[in-house]
């Protein structure tokens, strides 16, 4: 699927479709999404224990983040 789509033949061919056809393809799309954001959301959480392990994570107060962001400035 490496062909390019534009984004107006999308919409195009989305609104070609039957309502319960648009009302599937929405639903789909929207659960690949959520899937998509776990998926990132799990591998930022696998990184966070990966730096915990190893001791290169950093804790702190807000105002510990502030001060140690505006320090690198």
């Amino acid at each position: 699927m490496s062909k390019f789509v534009s984004l107006q033949t999308v919409i195009e061919d989305f609104e070609a479709l039957p309502r319960e056809d648009q009302d599937l393809l929405l639903d789909l799309i929207k659960k690949r999404r959520i899937e998509q954001r776990r998926k990132e959301i799990a591998k930022n959480a696998a990184q966070t224990q990966a730096a915990i392990e190893a001791g290169t994570a950093k804790c702190g107060t807000l105002e510990d983040l502030r001060r140690d962001l505006l320090s690198n400035e």
